[in-house]
């Protein structure tokens, strides 16, 4: 059983999360200070270093939790389901639970808003993009897992994976970069994108 301590601890990482979120989204990442954040808390700065290695640590966390919620549902996705459809499947399941997921740090809203600082902040995209290489392969390795394959010897998991992940990629970009920055509006994106991958990949795109 969780102890008054333990509960009392998880409180103050949730409120320098939620804290850290709401100023990197209102005033900029770069111009918000670790103190900044202990401050709004009114705990020192030491108290912030416990929980959180640092800014960035603080940036990614919230999208580490759907990160790591996201490969959980492969994991759990149906056996008969081919790896392609597990993944798109555990995608969508994934949007569709995020309140879930974020609600009891953050409103979605203010993860959805927090994702386009990512995007647009050239330090925590690239910490983003080194964190993938590592998604990509945990995805793979389950992938190989539910196949009863070798990733080492076969090469579809981590091609499957590198194809999916484009797509994702994909979809990140141009939901960022649009005008509509709602969740449906990036599930929506998200689908698409998915549904036109084999035809992108197997047909002539020419019109004449």
């Amino acid at each position: 059983m969780e102890t008054l301590r333990e509960r009392k601890k998880q409180r103050t990482r949730e409120a320098l999360l939620r804290t850290a979120l709401e100023l990197f989204t209102t005033q900029g990442y770069e111009r918000t200070t670790v103190d900044d954040i202990a401050e709004a808390v009114d705990v020192s700065q030491r108290t912030f270093f416990r929980y959180f290695a640092g800014k960035e640590e603080a940036a990614l966390a919230l999208m580490e939790m759907t990160v790591a919620h996201f490969l959980q549902t492969v994991r759990e996705r149906p056996p008969h389901e081919a790896p392609v459809e597990a993944l798109r499947q555990a995608v969508l399941e994934g949007w569709d639970t995020l309140n879930d997921v974020v609600e009891a740090i953050a409103p979605v809203e203010l993860y959805l808003r927090m994702c386009r600082v990512i995007e647009s902040t050239p330090a925590l995209l690239a910490a983003h993009l080194r964190r993938s290489v590592e998604v990509e392969e945990a995805m793979a390795a389950i992938l190989a897992e539910r196949e009863g394959v070798d990733m080492d010897t076969d090469p579809r998991p981590r091609l499957a994976v590198a194809v999916f992940s484009g797509v994702m990629r994909l979809a990140e970009r141009q939901w960022s970069a649009g005008e509509d920055f709602s969740l449906d509006a990036m599930r929506a994106l998200t689908v698409s994108y998915l549904e036109q991958v084999g035809p992108a990949l197997s047909e002539s795109w020419r019109t004449h």
